[in-house]
Formats: structure tokens, sequence, C-alpha cells
């Protein structure tokens, strides 16, 4: 049977979502919690009571540092699964850091990667020329920003194109292709807020169009 869950993280103890050898990730600390709690069919091993891995298929690659309100993830188990009861115990068992707000049965042709429709990307930082000790760990912007050429900037991005000027030198597909659906900044407060959505993303992409767009503004 396969399942689909929303984990929800900060991302700034993590070296991303995928696995990466010798490196605290989100998918470790799942599948470990999920090889934890689920238990392998008596007639498929002769121990019982036994614990087996659970490989976790993500809806796309998160870099180090970056937060979740509600990637998308799926696994497969032998038996049908109490989602209630599985939410508890994997967030009682998580780092404070992770959690789970959502788990519910899929059909097996769902693929949390392959069959979603949008990614949804949002970044934050304040404009303000002193700091604040509860701006945490966002980016304080202290030169003055236009932010309706900041959003003209945005808008040249719609739309399907070769994001190869904002890929990082260690992306790995060779696809650069990517259609953005919606791109838009808006400011409340102190702080601005820049909402990009699209089908795809490529490695460090959304920094980089962020940090493009900042060093327009400041230079």
């Amino acid at each position: 049977m396969r399942y689909a869950l929303k984990v929800q993280y900060i991302g700034k103890n993590y070296a991303g979502s995928q696995l990466q050898p010798g490196l605290p990730t989100i998918q470790e600390e799942l599948e470990k919690a999920l090889g934890t709690l689920i238990k392998v069919d008596a007639d498929k091993d002769s121990i019982k009571n036994s614990r087996r891995p659970v490989k976790v298929i993500f809806s796309g690659r998160t870099d180090k540092g970056v937060n979740s309100l509600g990637q998308v993830v799926h696994f497969d188990v032998d038996k049908p699964i109490v989602a209630s009861k599985l939410i508890y115990q994997i967030n009682e068992i998580w780092p404070k850091d992770i959690s789970v707000s959502d788990l519910k049965p899929v059909d097996e042709k769902f693929h949390a990667q392959k069959s979603a429709k949008c990614r949804h990307y949002k970044y934050e930082f304040i404009h303000r020329k002193y700091k604040c000790a509860f701006d945490g760990d966002l980016l304080r912007v202290k030169f003055d920003i236009n932010l309706e050429r900041m959003q003209k900037s945005l808008n040249y991005l719609l739309g399907e194109h070769d994001f190869s000027s904002f890929k990082s030198s260690g992306t790995l597909n060779p696809s650069k292709v990517c259609f953005i659906k919606e791109a838009k900044v808006e400011k409340a407060g102190d702080k601005v807020v820049i909402d990009i959505a699209g089908n795809r993303f490529l490695y460090n992409m959304v920094r980089a169009i962020v940090g493009t767009l900042l060093e327009i503004e400041g230079s």
C-alpha cells in the first residue's frame, strides 16, 4: 500500500531533504523514524516484530537551510496503517525541528515527484537599516529597494524559459528549462516576501534569482 505525507521542517540544521552520505538530512530522519515504527510482515521475515528500512520519495530536492511548510513524500508499506496514530508517533520521536502535518493512503500510481504539478518557494528577507533581536536567520537588506521595479523584473520570468543563467554549478540534471506560473514580491512591515511557483526548479535557482534582484537594487 502506498501512503503520502506532508513533512514540515526548519532546514538550518540539515544538508537538504535528500540523502547525502555523512550529512544530516530530512530523508535520513524520516526513513529512520518509519523504519522504527513499521513492522515487517511475519511471513516475510522469520524474526517476529522485526523492522525494515522504508524507502521514501520526495516531491523534489531542497537545498541546505531551506525550510518546508508541506513537502510531499510517498512510501510503500505491507499493511494498512492508522494515519492518526503514525502521525502522532513520528512527531513524538522526531527532532523538534521536523514534523508531519498530514498522512493519507494514495493510489499505487501516485508518485510524489512525478505526479507533482507545481512547486512553490517563498523567500523572505528583512528590509531595515538596523537589526532586531527577533529577525532570526532572515537576511537583512539595508539599502533602498523599489518593489515595482523588482516585480517588473520578476514578470520576465513568467512562462517557459531556459534558466541556465540561474543554475548552480552543482546542477546535475541536464534539463535547464522550467515553467514559472507565478512570481511576485510583496512587503508587510519590514518583511519582504518573494513568491515563485513553477513546475520545477534548478539547484539553488530561487536563491540565485533573489540574489540577482538584490544585486540590481543595490547597484
